[in-house]
Parts: C-alpha cells; sequence; structure tokens
C-alpha cells in the first residue's frame, strides 16, 4: 500500500518536471482514497487519505496558490472527499462482512441438516464428499441421505435447479419427504411420487411468496439383501459401478422428468434393475462433479479418474476424487459438490439353528 502511494506521487511528480509545467499535486491526488475505497480496507482507505492529505499540504507550500481562500478551498475538498471515502469503504466492508456471514450461515446449516459420513445401513456402508459452494450467490441445492426401512436401505441424491438460499429451502422441502416417504412407502414408485408431490407444494408456496418454481433432478434407489437394485432416475447423473479393472457408467434406459415435471411426461416414471455384485462399489454424484471446469473450460474426466481408482480402498475414494477436483479446477469449485461411494456389506454366513 505504502509503495502504491509513494509510488503514484513520485510518478506525478516526475511527469511535471518532465512536461515542464508547474507541479500541482491536488487535481490528481485528491481521488486517490476514492480508488482504494473501493477495494481496500477501513485501514488501508485511512492511511491513503491522511498520504494524500499531507502531500496536497506539502505541495501547497512548495507552490502557494495566488490566495488565501483558493488555499483553504484545496484543502478542505480534500478532507472532505477523504472523509467519504473512508465512510464509503466502512459501509462496503460492513456490507462484505453480512454477506460472508449470510454465505457461512447457510453452508453451515446445509452442512448441519445433511447427516455426515459415514451412513451406516443393515446393507450398506456409504463414504462420501459434500462440500456447499460459498460464494456469493453461487451457493446451491445439493442434498442426499440413505435410511434404512423394512423394506431395504433406500439411497437418494438430488440436485435443486438454481442457487442461493430459494434453492436451499427447495432443497429441504424434497430431502424432509424422502425421509418421511421412504420409511413409509411400500414400492419405489410411491416414494418419488411422494417427492413430485412435496416438490409441487413447495413451488406452489414460491409462488405465491414471488420466488421461481424449480425443478429438482433426482436419483433413488432400494438396496435390499440380494444382488439386485432398484432405481429410478429423474433426469440425474446415472451411477458408476466400479467393479474390476473397468468402471462402467450404470445403464438406466432413458431417464424420466425431474421432479416437478411429470405433468410433462405422459409416461410414468418406472423402477429399472441392475446388478450390485457383492465387493463391487456403486458412486453417485451431482453435476457439480461431472460438469466441473478448469481453467480451459474442459470438463472433470471423471470416467477416465475413476479406472486409476481400482486399488482404492471404497472409504478413500471419495478423499481421493476431492483432491484430483480441486487440482482440477484449481481449487475454484463453482458449483455444490455431492458425492456418494455405497460399499454393499459382506454377506456373513448364517449360524445354524442348533447353534453350531
Amino acid at each position: 500500500m505504502i509503495l502504491w502511494l509513494v509510488g503514484i506521487t513520485a510518478a506525478l511528480a516526475v511527469t511535471g518536471v518532465v512536461l515542464s509545467r508547474e507541479t500541482r499535486l491536488a487535481p490528481f491526488l485528491v481521488f486517490l482514497p476514492t480508488l482504494i475505497a473501493g477495494r481496500g480496507t477501513v485501514r488501508q482507505t485511512a492511511v491513503a487519505a491522511a498520504w494524500t492529505t499531507l502531500v496536497i499540504i506539502a505541495a501547497l507550500l512548495r507552490s502557494p496558490v495566488e490566495t488565501v481562500a483558493a488555499y483553504t478551498s484545496v484543502i478542505a475538498f480534500a478532507v472532505i472527499l477523504s472523509g467519504l471515502s473512508l465512510a464509503q469503504t466502512v459501509q462496503r466492508v460492513r456490507r462484505e462482512g453480512e454477506i460472508v456471514r449470510l454465505r457461512s450461515a447457510a453452508a453451515a446449516l446445509q452442512r448441519q441438516i445433511l447427516h455426515p459420513f459415514p451412513l451406516v445401513t443393515d446393507e450398506l456402508v456409504v463414504h462420501g464428499l459434500y462440500e456447499p459452494v460459498e460464494e456469493d450467490n453461487q451457493v446451491g441445492g445439493d442434498v442426499y441421505e440413505v435410511v434404512a426401512t423394512p423394506f431395504g436401505s433406500r439411497v437418494f441424491i438430488a440436485d435443486v435447479q438454481g442457487k442461493g438460499l430459494p434453492a436451499i429451502s427447495a432443497a429441504f422441502a424434497v430431502l424432509n419427504s424422502f425421509r418421511e416417504a421412504a420409511l413409509t412407502e411400500p414400492t419405489l414408485t410411491a416414494v418419488v411420487n411422494a417427492l413430485e408431490n412435496s416438490v409441487l407444494r413447495h413451488n406452489s408456496f414460491a409462488v405465491h411468496a414471488g420466488e421461481h418454481e424449480r425443478f429438482v433432478t433426482a436419483l433413488v434407489l432400494n438396496v435390499g439383501s440380494g444382488t439386485k437394485v432398484q432405481a429410478i432416475d429423474c433426469g440425474h447423473v446415472p451411477p458408476f459401478l466400479l467393479d474390476g479393472e473397468r468402471p462402467a457408467r450404470v445403464s438406466l434406459g432413458e431417464a424420466s422428468v425431474p421432479l416437478g415435471l411429470a405433468s410433462l411426461d405422459p409416461e410414468p416414471r418406472t423402477v429399472r434393475w441392475f446388478d450390485l455384485p457383492q465387493g463391487a462399489t456403486l458412486l453417485l454424484c451431482t453435476d457439480g462433479v461431472t460438469e466441473a471446469r478448469n481453467p480451459s473450460g474442459d470438463f472433470f474426466p471423471l470416467e477416465e479418474r475413476l479406472v486409476s481408482l481400482g486399488d482404492v480402498p471404497p472409504d478413500d475414494v471419495a478423499r481421493t476424487l476431492r483432491y484430483e477436483l480441486q487440482q482440477h479446477t484449481r481449487g475454484r469449485l463453482t458449483d455444490d459438490t455431492a458425492l456418494l461411494v455405497l460399499r454393499r456389506k459382506p454377506v456373513l454366513p448364517t449360524q445354524s439353528a442348533s447353534g453350531d
């Protein structure tokens, strides 16, 4: 900061000598605190204001103006403009602090609502990654849940359209609906219907409040004791099966429309089945992973990176992908990131009725 102030002052003085003009620093330096106020701290603006005032006074003493009134008016103008610049900085710093607190509170609220990893049920051990963006209004509505139910382990991952607090509100609405429906509805189709209705209700309330309607992409799974897994894909990123040397994208057929848009598709949502063998790992994620970009605009090559994870334990997959995402984006993630790594529990041998 000091180097900038001294450098600008010296540059103006040298320019006056080179151009053979009378050096009048006041017209040039008087706006310096205003420039600092747009980006600097309160202390930096105060230093710039004090420096500017002292230099202008020194310049006027070296090259006096014609009248005392002119001298006084120049000094008064410099002092008043410096004071306004300082007040502007105080207001800007206070406003930025409020924004930071709001972003941090929103992200902390998301972390409190979502259960920490690992998540364990009778059938699954789930590790994962969840990182909400805390930059301006970019915080999104990624949510996940794993619930142990009488019907098996039910898994949910979703991404709400849009950003900001309205997206978080919609995400919590559909998350709470899943937690309730997963325990009470006997079929996966009924669970998804309950989620559809919750999004429609939330959109109805949002319209009355002057907000926009939103849709939600989601993937809902039901994992029972067998190797077959039920899935309904509501416009979400499909899962990846990590089994052997070559990971594969699980084929669920054509995805149905996102939650909240069922009225646009005459075909009802149907359940798809796929195999999750013993010892295999299933990876679920949101588009914050698949659409993460590097500075050149290239997407994160998830499938290529999964190939190199063949020897990585399931509980380290999420940690490894987090590191590679940070490397790919140079630490500048612009969307929420949610990732689930599902590992089926090994089947334990059952004891005989005689207790042998």
